[in-house]
């Protein structure tokens, strides 16, 4: 029995030696060797500042920025909480949503509807109150860290984004074509646009 105890600390040793030390290091290694980018956050500089990354979303408000996709990972865009509102498609609460109540001070109570997101972006994007709107405008991705919106969200917003910074929204729409990132592969996913990148380059764009 002893023996039997000896040779199972020892596999045990072996395992986690190659498991826990071996074949993370191997790893590392060939990811900072061939996709270093990648391997260290896909951040993005300006002027030697790290101002995010590629591969998370963050919050634009100002209307002469594109908006990102609603996110529901903490206060928005929180990685350390990065997860989906859990509402399926007949739940009251995610079309409906739910106001503050004025009677407390439990602000975190209230939740954006697909109803209210929808009003918002109609208004923000001076557009009819019939106007039909991309999904990802006004629902929430399942990882709340989506950096991308659709081609069809950013075009609605092309005019809002041209009036604001007093550009030709034609040149506008430019800018969306030239950040735009076509389907992996030619046949996964759809066509998207990074709003991070796509709002560095309006800022670095002449305005009239």
């Amino acid at each position: 029995m002893l023996k039997n105890i000896v040779v199972s600390i020892r596999v045990t040793l072996v395992l986690a030696a190659i498991t826990g030390l071996v074949f993370p290091l191997l790893i590392t290694g060939l990811a900072q060797a061939f996709f270093p980018r990648q391997a260290n956050g896909s951040l993005i500089t300006k002027n030697g500042t790290i101002i995010g990354s590629e591969l998370i979303g963050q919050s634009f408000t100002k209307p002469q920025y594109f908006h990102s996709r609603p996110s529901s990972a903490g206060a928005g865009y929180a990685g350390e909480a990065s997860g989906g509102s859990n509402l399926g498609p007949t739940s009251q609460k995610l079309i409906m949503g739910v106001e503050d109540d004025p009677n407390t001070k439990k602000v975190d109570e209230s939740f954006a509807g697909v109803k209210q997101l929808t009003a918002k972006y109609r208004e923000e994007n001076n557009l009819a109150l019939e106007a039909m709107v991309p999904v990802d405008a006004v629902t929430r991705s399942a990882s709340g860290l989506d950096p991308d919106i659709s081609v069809g969200n950013a075009l609605m917003q092309a005019g809002r984004v041209a009036a604001q910074r007093h550009l030709d929204e034609k040149s506008v729409k430019d800018l969306i074509a030239k950040h735009t990132t076509p389907r992996q592969f030619g046949f996964l996913g759809e066509p998207r646009v990074n709003v991070l990148l796509l709002n560095m380059a309006l800022d670095e764009h002449p305005q009239m």
